[in-house]
């Protein structure tokens, strides 16, 4: 955490292939100290953008059927990913009701272990949290 807090977390990521470009898929449980655990999943299908190494998020289908990134003036996130040397980074950009606005970003990069995470989320323009860990593969 920012301030220096740890949590205890449990983080698991699967990285596959798909007929346009690839998919992304997460897990995270935290385990706070008085024994509450919280656990989010997360899937987003990625297909190349017209930009080299720059990937746009497929999250929802439009009414053509095709594959559109999501309204962040609806609350909804706007993500998208790049992929530089042998870091693949996702983005995430949410607009909150009041208008303020919150990035969050995801590296990570194969180790000889498995896979190296740092997260990183920044509201207008401040860090608020980082994570770094080293997830190893199974």
């Amino acid at each position: 955490m920012s301030d220096g807090t740890k949590d205890q977390r449990d983080l698991s990521i699967v990285i596959s292939e798909t007929d346009k470009g690839f998919k992304v898929q997460w897990n995270t449980v935290t385990e706070k100290e008085d024994g509450r655990r919280r656990e989010k999943s997360y899937e987003v299908e990625f297909i190349p953008s017209d930009r080299g190494g720059i990937y746009a998020a497929a999250m929802q289908r439009n009414v053509f059927g095709h594959e559109v990134q999501q309204d962040p003036m609806k609350g909804q996130p706007y993500v998208w990913a790049r992929l530089s040397g042998d870091t693949l980074t996702v983005f995430s950009m949410f607009i909150h009701q009041n208008g303020d606005y919150e990035m969050q970003q995801y590296d990570r990069r194969l180790t000889e272990n498995g896979l190296s995470l740092v997260f990183h989320t920044h509201r207008n323009g401040q860090p608020v949290r980082r994570i770094e860990t080293e997830l190893l593969r199974r």
